[in-house]
């Protein structure tokens, strides 16, 4: 079992009793975790399968859905902050559990991931934008779609199992 060094456990101790005995607290944080999920993760979801169904269309179907594409990035990312910022606040409620797990640091790689991927889909939107290479463009958007959709599921169910083994 993996023990926290003192200088990390003593700042967050006071917070780990906070949410450990407070009902309030602990809704509160899990509340926003989840919501911020739902939220972005279905949001993102919804938006990738019409990325795929898109790309047969026509060109002004395909520059509504681009524009639709392009609207949602600040809730999807505002609902990653939140994830982000509850988080942090989950982690430090246990975080000698946390930091000790593999399935913890799995979550965190496949964030990276997410996030990696959020960025090059925003690059091929903005190529999509220029009018550069449309067409390959379009068929780029689909892996990277798919890998977003693979990449939210993934996350929840890394989220799930850190949630059964805590």
């Amino acid at each position: 079992m993996f023990r926290l060094p003192p200088v990390l456990a003593q700042p967050v101790a006071s917070w780990a009793h906070l949410y450990s005995h407070s009902t309030v607290a602990s809704t509160t944080i899990v509340f926003l975790h989840v919501g911020a999920l739902v939220v972005g993760g279905g949001l993102a979801i919804a938006l990738d399968r019409a990325t795929l169904r898109h790309h047969h269309r026509d060109a002004t179907a395909r520059a509504l859905h681009l524009a639709e594409l392009g609207s949602a990035h600040r809730v999807v990312l505002g609902s990653l902050a939140l994830a982000f910022a509850s988080g942090v606040a989950l982690m430090a409620a246990d975080l000698e559990t946390f930091v000790g797990s593999w399935v913890f640091w799995l979550k965190m790689a496949l964030l990276a991931l997410l996030l990696g991927n959020g960025a090059l889909m925003n690059r091929v939107e903005l190529r999509l934008r220029s009018d550069r290479d449309t067409e390959r463009a379009w068929r780029l958007l689909r892996p990277i779609a798919v890998a977003s959709i693979v990449l939210w599921l993934a996350i929840t169910l890394a989220g799930v199992a850190l949630a059964s083994a805590a």
